[in-house]
């Protein structure tokens, strides 16, 4: 059950402000070794970049939607959640569009063997709150201010103040440094580094657009094309086991001065690239990333330093040791990645699980 944020304790060992999968993860995990956990969430659902749309015989996932081979972490949730899972359609002829037309290439080099999630990501995120006690995930709880009083950590929440002895991170640096308040102030490189950290998935918009039956598979397509004349610059199949439900998805870049497209022009370029069938879509499903304010600071689309992915800064808990991050944008591993959002959900739950066990042993002294 998830609430809002009402009857709270006035003191926890973590806060964790957002509950994507990173947040979900670490809530549970710090909650498992027995520290008292709360998740705040600002939205009025959780997942995050998992976003997930529910379908006759499926679901059509508007954010993340593939995992890769050799990804342990996830590929051992999936194993313990006991997840449906299939393989990402490589095979048929590929497209690229430019000004002059479109040529059909022999094979496929778009596409790479990768897996997803048969009932959309999102069911990830629903398995892994399902691991936390009922009333320890708060939605509609956006956190506006973080201090550290030389005591504790003090996290404020539509007006509520709740202490803490460590706060957990899980929202993207750079929309933390916009939309959170920190005191005492966060250290200049490190402010400096998240201000300039790009958001995964932040300055694009995913279309997806379902059909009946995968049609384009009938002539030996694969569902992948590149297009130098958009709207869609890039395309793939996202048909579930089988084929079914039937679904292609492309990405827009997105931003404030890039209005996501239109319906009619998304139909248009689908027609041009997988002909008159194309035309007569079930729905059409547009999810602008940058938009969403929760995601995404304004401005996010002038985001492109990816070297500050996973910067060593990330690593060193701030404010006295008890400010940790954890958001895929920070993981030395995989970032950008589901894989990425674990890896650092993992670094924090270990390094605030330590300073709470010698928290522990110098109060038995």
């Amino acid at each position: 059950m998830l609430l809002r944020l009402t009857q709270l304790a006035e003191r926890y060992d973590v806060v964790v402000v957002g509950a994507g999968v990173a947040g979900l993860v670490a809530t549970a995990e710090l909650t498992a070794t027995g520290a008292s956990c709360v998740c705040l969430e600002a939205r009025d659902r959780i997942g995050g970049r998992l976003l997930s749309v529910a379908i006759a015989g499926g679901a059509l996932d508007l954010g993340a939607t593939w995992f890769w081979p050799g990804e342990r972490r996830v590929e051992r949730l999936v194993r313990e959640l006991g997840l449906a899972v299939h393989g990402q359609r490589t095979s048929g002829a590929a497209l690229v569009e430019t000004p002059e037309g479109t040529e059909r290439l022999s094979g496929n080099p778009f596409d790479v063997p990768a897996h997803r999630f048969s009932d959309g990501a999102h069911g990830l995120a629903a398995a892994l709150a399902g691991r936390s006690p009922a009333a320890t995930i708060r939605v509609s709880t956006p956190v506006s201010r973080v201090e550290y009083d030389g005591r504790a950590m003090v996290v404020v929440a539509l007006g509520e103040r709740v202490q803490a002895e460590h706060v957990v991170l899980a929202v993207p640096p750079a929309l933390a440094a916009r939309s959170i308040a920190f005191h005492p102030a966060l250290p200049d490189r490190l402010l400096g580094v998240a201000r300039q950290t790009p958001v995964w998935m932040g300055a694009v918009a995913k279309v997806v657009a379902h059909y009946t039956y995968p049609f384009w598979r009938t002539d030996g397509l694969a569902g992948s094309a590149i297009s130098h004349t958009g709207p869609l610059r890039e395309l793939h199949d996202m048909s579930g086991p089988g084929g079914y439900p039937a679904a292609l998805f492309g990405f827009v870049p997105a931003g404030s001065n890039r209005p996501a497209p239109t319906v009619d022009a998304v139909i248009g370029q689908l027609v041009r690239l997988f002909g008159p069938q194309a035309a007569a879509p079930t729905r059409v499903l547009v999810q602008d990333w940058s938009a969403e304010s929760y995601t995404s600071p304004p401005g996010v689309e002038s985001l492109n330093a990816y070297q500050f992915f996973g910067d060593p800064l990330y690593a060193q808990p701030a404010l006295n040791g008890r400010l940790h991050w954890a958001t895929t944008e920070t993981a030395g591993e995989s970032p950008g990645h589901i894989e990425g959002a674990l890896a650092a959900a993992e670094r924090a739950v270990t390094a605030v699980g330590a300073a709470l066990r010698l928290s522990g042993s110098d109060k038995d002294r």
